[in-house]
């Protein structure tokens, strides 16, 4: 992977783990979620329209466009619904983003003939087995009584799913349209497929501003920049380095859910982050 885009990746890594150990922190998950989101796309909106082709959006890029908007709907639904019923941030986002590392590679071969050298699929193997180790740590600390996190954990697994499919999706879409307007359309349509089941629990919504208001402005200025140098970086590389490299973020995830949010097992999920390090070193040096 080339330096640019490793950093790219490293940098949206950093900023994607930070932002959801804010939502797992938030009292309404989907509440704050669609709050950041919607918060971001108004902001980016009149950068991101500029790069607009003179004769609006390509229709080559329009099907890529409609495919991510629905399934980032279902991405950050579920995502929500992992934090919602109880799922720890070092289980949920291990979890979650493994599965994405698992599959991309493999559908990234058979769609978009992205054919891994022998250190990249060495890597991305390091990366996988990385994040079961970490999964399996993490089941050993779940009791009869601790039915959120396994409800959290179904959740997990349908937002690995989501990860794969819009990871593939955006790596053909960014090459039809600029970045900058792609996730400014994709943040305003995802914003409007969330809207009905937020507003419907309008009281949740306006706790959540009362109470975190400060929180979801960060949050904003997190989410879709993190996501965006992700394009960036798609543009630059194969999907599935970029995808593998940026699970640098499970690493921080593990960090964060045991110093800030107080989360347990720290000993076995660092030795499983250990080996995600360590296949994220070789998917950098890949080419």
């Amino acid at each position: 992977m080339s330096g640019p885009a490793l950093a790219l990746v490293l940098c949206a890594a950093a900023i994607h783990a930070g932002w959801n150990a804010l939502a797992k922190r938030a009292r309404a998950p989907m509440a704050f979620l669609w709050s950041s989101v919607a918060l971001a796309t108004l902001a980016l909106s009149p950068l991101g329209l500029s790069y607009l082709p003179d004769e609006g959006v390509p229709a080559s890029a329009m099907p890529f466009l409609g495919a991510t908007i629905v399934i980032h709907f279902v991405y950050f639904y579920a995502l929500a619904r992992a934090y919602a019923v109880g799922g720890d941030l070092s289980l949920v986002y291990p979890v979650a983003r493994g599965l994405g590392v698992a599959l991309v590679p493999v559908v990234g071969v058979l769609l978009l003939d992205e054919r891994p050298s022998a250190l990249g699929a060495a890597g991305i193997v390091l990366v996988i087995a990385g994040i079961v180790a970490i999964a399996l740590a993490s089941r050993l600390t779940l009791s009869v009584g601790a039915a959120g996190r396994v409800r959290g954990l179904g959740w997990a697994l349908l937002t690995g799913l989501t990860v794969a499919a819009y990871s593939l999706v955006d790596k053909v879409g960014v090459s039809r349209l600029h970045p900058l307007p792609y996730l400014v359309i994709l943040g305003a349509g995802m914003t409007l497929l969330l809207a009905p089941p937020v507003l419907r629990a309008g009281h949740a919504l306006a706790e959540e501003w009362r109470a975190n208001w400060r929180t979801i402005l960060l949050a904003s200025c997190l989410n879709l920049t993190s996501y965006l140098l992700v394009l960036f970086a798609f543009r630059l590389a194969k999907t599935g380095y970029v995808v593998a490299a940026r699970e640098l973020s499970i690493v921080l995830s593990v960090l964060i859910g045991w110093r800030w949010l107080g989360e347990k097992n720290l000993g076995r999920r660092l030795v499983g982050a250990a080996v995600v390090l360590a296949g994220v070193a070789c998917v950098a040096l890949a080419r």
